[in-house]
């Protein structure tokens, strides 16, 4: 089996590096990470992960706006999206899943249950 490569986009050290230590130690997986919307478009586009982790509220390009210039790309298109957000309203929650992303994990989240949270949105 593959090892997994995760990449995850979050304006918020603490986050990203919480998730990498998740997902390194218990999910066994590759990461890399962006702290910007752009740098993380770039990288997805460089690296071609085999999923997203993407914040939404972030300064500058947010998870929106990041979420559609991966889709315009075709190197990105296909890779899958979660999102990772503190909004938890139905009408937001709603306008996530109008999106096409793949799932939604809600801040804050357990760190352990990280990989398996993923690891059920995409069926791995």
């Amino acid at each position: 089996m593959t090892t997994r490569h995760i990449l995850i986009i979050d304006d918020e050290y603490d986050i990203r590096a919480v998730a990498e230590l998740s997902l390194k130690a218990v999910g066994g997986w590759q990461v890399s990470t962006a702290a910007s919307g752009s740098e993380g478009v770039a990288k997805a586009a460089a690296e071609r992960p085999d999923v997203i982790l993407l914040d939404v509220m972030m300064p500058d390009m947010d998870g929106f706006a990041t979420f559609q210039a991966l889709q315009a790309n075709p190197d990105t298109k296909s890779i899958p999206v979660i999102l990772l957000t503190a909004k938890t309203q139905a009408a937001e929650q709603q306008r996530f899943a109008e999106l096409g992303v793949r799932a939604i994990i809600t801040k804050p989240f357990k760190a352990m249950k990280l990989p398996a949270q993923i690891a059920a949105a995409l069926d791995w």
